[in-house]
């Protein structure tokens, strides 16, 4: 591989089940009405988008301008403090960019995955981070992921990305990259995308080195 490109929240970042908390919070504030589908259809929209999606389809009575900041500003307080970083996901940053270009390619806003590679001390290190604000569609289809290998001068073809999500790995497969998959436990990706998709299936981020030497 040429380089590797990191999703943020489920892969580096415990922060799924915030952003539920957070959403769910604002909607049911606002006169909105959560349903059970509302958590995996969001996974992996843009700001813009799943902010119309809390409104239009959920019904919070507000604009989306206001629902993305009432969201945003909230998980920003939670990440002030500390961002939920995942156990061995700093190391094995780490490790993978002593040997080749790194990149993050996610839905979070960059206010909220520059926070993270400050506290993590990653922001000289991960030189390319790409949000779905940046692009025209977010996940599940491959904008991101082409952009970040365009900003790291690499083939799509000749990357691997790192995901979790239903809507992630989709994202990815479709942006011709090799996927890693380190499945979220908490919102585990549909098994049948998850073994069309991934090259590889982890338990745990740390072991990510060493999956990749069998590439």
């Amino acid at each position: 591989m040429d380089a590797v490109v990191f999703d943020l929240d489920g892969v580096l970042v415990d922060s799924e089940r915030a952003w539920d908390e957070v959403r769910r919070a604002v909607v049911a504030e606002h006169g909105g009405a959560w349903t059970d589908a509302a958590t995996r259809a969001m996974q992996g929209m843009s700001t813009q988008e799943w902010a119309r999606y809390l409104v239009d389809d959920l019904g919070a009575n507000l604009t989306p301008d206001e629902v993305a900041k009432a969201v945003v500003d909230e998980m920003a307080r939670r990440y002030a403090d500390a961002p939920p970083v995942i156990d061995g996901a700093v190391d094995a940053v780490r490790a993978v960019a002593a040997r080749q270009p790194v990149g993050i390619a996610s839905s979070s806003p960059p206010v909220l995955i520059a926070s993270f590679l400050s506290y993590a001390g990653l922001t000289k290190l991960v030189p390319v981070v790409v949000s779905s604000e940046e692009v025209a569609v977010g996940k599940p289809a491959p904008d991101v992921y082409l952009e970040a290998a365009r900003r790291l001068d690499a083939d799509p073809r000749r990357c691997a990305a790192v995901e979790d999500s239903t809507n992630g790995l989709r994202s990815a497969h479709a942006a011709g990259m090799t996927v890693i998959a380190v499945p979220n436990p908490h919102f585990p990706p549909d098994p049948d995308v998850l073994a069309a998709t991934a090259s590889a299936v982890l338990d745990d981020i740390a072991t990510l080195p060493a999956a990749l030497d069998k590439l």
